[in-house]
């Protein structure tokens, strides 16, 4: 028997492994911090987990997904993004729902890509953007995302002669992992350039809905002729703290809608039918707790951004996601060992930056899924670890 080849392309996600390693740290009797897990701690609205647990006790809603109609949910994906964006796509030829943002994330590198195609995928970044390009059989192509540039990848820096050959570049803000935010300018620009170039674009945006600061991300489907190339990946997972429901969504291109609505009829048959219920009330339904939930999250941001400070490290305030990207200490270079070391010796996980690419060398990521009072037992034993 022999694997295939391709597995040799790419790393398998760090997190999963993590997650073992800490579990078995706490068995030992070890008072772990995890800030490493991008998994809130927080719960959907109990509107939501009423609606989920009466569809479930529907004896009619246990069929194949595909023996009902897609509709509801689709036409209140549409009508959450013409209420949040004002942008208006088509429920029937410009919007799919997915088993979490996830499914399509992986899916659309097979829709676009054949073998020897190139991607541009921004480096740092989420891993799995790179595990799916070389899955599907493509070239990466890194595009630098670089503090002095703001964490958004410089268009003009990129080799006319490697725009031409690429066929996707992907985006992702709010950004994980840098917390970086876009506006609508800079997707203007890509707009433009994408058309110059006739490059598809793949905006990843799950974080839109976490934001501080009076800042409201913006959907790259906002800008006029988006549509004309590409497509935005959303879901209600950190939106309305729902991770483990799997209720993502695609809008945009109605060519890379239908191409990937092709895909799906053979990968999967479509979602459980009462999340699709329950997820329609949500996207139907009131929003109000959003406003109390990022208020938390901007406490835990402070906490965090002021520990980091009071040790020493030049850290940025983010104003989305609940991240913080946060440079090593001074005379640190390889973040891998040194959180690691943070790991073996004060019990608190933090992801090393070299995980999301080669320019993510030289920063940690920390995820503020932790009460406030936690978060402050971390700083501080971190604080006490470099003094």
């Amino acid at each position: 028997m022999k694997l295939a080849n391709r597995l040799n392309d790419f790393e398998a996600y760090l997190g999963t492994a993590m997650n073992l390693i800490l579990t078995k740290m706490k068995e030992e009797g070890k008072d772990v911090i995890n800030l490493g897990l991008g998994d809130p701690d927080v719960t959907p609205p109990e509107h939501m987990r009423k609606s989920l647990a009466d569809a479930c006790y529907d004896p009619n809603n246990h069929h194949y997904p595909s023996f009902y109609s897609p509709m509801p949910l689709k036409q209140a994906i549409a009508g959450w993004y013409e209420r949040h964006y004002g942008v208006q796509c088509n429920p029937e030829t410009e919007v799919l729902p997915l088993l979490g943002a996830a499914n399509g994330l992986f899916h659309i590198h097979t829709c676009l890509l054949d073998h020897g195609d190139t991607a541009l995928v921004p480096d740092p970044c989420y891993p799995s953007y790179v595990a799916g390009v070389k899955i599907a059989g493509g070239i990466v192509e890194p595009v630098p995302l670089l503090r002095e540039n703001r964490f958004l990848p410089d268009l003009d820096a990129i080799d006319p002669d490697m725009a031409r050959r690429a066929k996707m570049i992907w985006i992702n803000y709010p950004n994980n992992p840098t917390a970086a935010h876009a506006d609508l300018d800079f997707y203007a620009r890509l707009v433009d350039w994408a058309k110059e170039y006739d490059v598809a674009v793949i905006s990843d945006n799950p974080y839109s809905k976490i934001c501080f600061d009076g800042y409201t991300a913006p959907s790259f489907l906002q800008v006029p002729g988006a549509k004309d190339v590409g497509v935005e990946l959303n879901s209600i997972s950190k939106a309305y703290n729902a991770c483990g429901w799997r209720i993502g969504f695609m809008l945009g291109n109605p060519e890379i809608i239908a191409a990937m609505n092709k895909i799906k009829s053979h990968s999967d048959r479509g979602i459980f039918y009462p999340l699709q219920v329950a997820a329609t009330e949500a996207l139907n339904g009131p929003d109000q707790f959003m406003e109390e939930r990022n208020q938390m999250y901007r406490e835990r941001r402070d906490v965090v951004v002021e520990g980091l400070r009071k040790c020493g490290i030049d850290v940025d305030s983010p104003k989305g996601t609940f991240y913080i990207w946060a440079p090593l200490p001074q005379g640190v270079s390889d973040s891998k060992k040194w959180c690691f070391q943070v790991l073996d010796e004060i019990a608190v996980w933090m992801i090393p930056g070299s995980m999301y690419g080669k320019y993510g060398e030289g920063y940690f990521r920390i995820a503020l899924t932790h009460p406030v009072e936690r978060l402050a037992e971390a700083m501080d034993r971190l604080n006490k670890f470099l003094g």
